[in-house]
């Protein structure tokens, strides 16, 4: 994989250097609320513009259909690009058409532009191949070199992630070289002890990864809506918690798996619930309490992780030479259900390991609680990709970009 410092070294002057990035930031009324994924990208963008390259940037935003929808306009994330830049970003209204080429055509060297939400052409995540193709040869014509450098969408084979690359010389940008360079640390040579804390909502997104982990982890902690499928596997009562029935089976199979393997899979000992969901908008509080694992109401909810359980946790993460997480410990948009999450996040400053925070929701929330980013030693833009890559996957953005 040719990395970006070796098109530097071949010099990229007045070249036209189409960075796929990934700027799929979250929006509130058009407000981005989380720029990490933007500041990512800096390095790659600025390296090449104070190199003289005319900069086209690209990402998708979102899931529209295909077609433009204004809701999930790229102008925000450009025009925050050109704030953390500190110079103007050209901005295309389309992908291929005449305002795209219009605004790379008036690009001088070390200038950028960014073109619109590229989902907005059914081409970028079309399966049909010549579909795929034919968008992608539109956006080969915008540029004469390809840099990846959105690890957040290497795990999808869309047209600018896979197609593209085989369409123009292509090298990997400061993002991804520094994302596979740290999941290698998670894959070859571990550390230990190697602890991985797992939360979110879904146990089904979990699973093969879990099952990859259990061969490689010493304890699997295990948070967040997920957790309420394991304590069921456990015969225990878990009220109206997210619960995903069908799953109990396989994860029967698992703790079953972990303590013939020797793994510490380590589940809530106490949790935080509630008759009733919280308000995200409001952040009104709520009445709450905190009950023991197996002894949660059959008319409430578990919403975050208990005392007892924050504390066990912080002691299984202590000594570990290596962490990963992915995934918080509860509703953590709520300060009612968020001291799961920051002890977990809390745990990884204090470890003298090499911690990874596993992007998605994880990132988010290191960011909103108020953690210094860099007391971690590393935070992915990419929480699909990282699980896919640890699930031992081919991340067909990856593949692309190998000679």
């Amino acid at each position: 994989m040719k990395t970006i410092d070796e098109l530097l070294s071949e010099g990229v002057n007045g070249k036209r250097v189409f960075v796929r990035a990934d700027l799929n930031v979250p929006l509130a009324d058009g407000v981005i609320t989380d720029d990490g994924r933007i500041r990512a990208v800096l390095p790659t963008v600025r390296a090449l513009a104070e190199a003289g390259a005319k900069v086209v940037v690209a990402s998708h935003l979102g899931r529209p259909k295909g077609a433009p929808d204004p809701a999930f306009s790229l102008l925000p994330a450009a025009e925050r690009l050109g704030e953390l830049l500190g110079a103007p970003v050209a901005f295309a209204q389309d992908t291929v058409g005449p305002a795209a080429h219009g605004a790379v055509d008036g690009l001088e060297p070390g200038q950028v532009a960014v073109i619109e939400n590229l989902r907005f052409n059914a081409g970028e995540t079309s399966k049909d191949d010549t579909e795929r193709g034919e968008f992608a040869d539109a956006l080969a014509a915008l540029a004469d070199v390809y840099v990846g450098d959105g690890f957040g969408a290497v795990h999808r084979k869309h047209a600018s992630v896979y197609d593209l690359p085989a369409r123009l010389p292509h090298y990997a940008g400061y993002l991804i070289a520094t994302e596979v360079g740290v999941l290698k640390k998670l894959t070859e040579d571990v550390k230990r002890p190697y602890v991985v804390a797992l939360g979110g909502a879904k146990v089904s997104d979990k699973l093969a990864v879990i099952d990859q982990l259990l061969g490689k982890a010493d304890r699997l902690l295990i948070g967040g809506g997920m957790a309420y499928t394991f304590l069921k596997a456990k015969g225990y009562e878990v009220g109206i918690s997210l619960l995903q029935e069908d799953q109990v089976p396989a994860v029967k199979e698992y703790l079953e798996r972990a303590e013939k393997q020797g793994v510490e899979l380590v589940l809530p000992v106490d949790v935080v619930v509630s008759r009733e969901f919280p308000d995200l908008k409001t952040k009104a509080p709520t009445d709450h309490t905190v009950v023991d694992a197996d002894k949660i109401p059959a008319d409430q909810e578990g919403l975050d992780i208990g005392p007892k359980t924050r504390e066990l946790y912080a002691a299984k993460l202590a000594d570990a030479a290596t962490v990963f997480w992915n995934g918080p410990m509860g509703v953590f948009e709520h300060p009612d259900y968020a001291e799961g999450t920051k002890a977990v996040a809390q745990a990884l400053v204090d470890a003298d390991g090499f911690s990874v925070v596993g992007g998605g929701d994880s990132a988010a929330a290191v960011r909103t609680l108020g953690f210094d980013e860099t007391a971690f030693g590393h935070i992915s833009t990419g929480g699909g990709a990282s699980l896919e890559y640890l699930e031992g996957k081919t991340l067909p953005g990856l593949a692309a970009l190998e000679d």
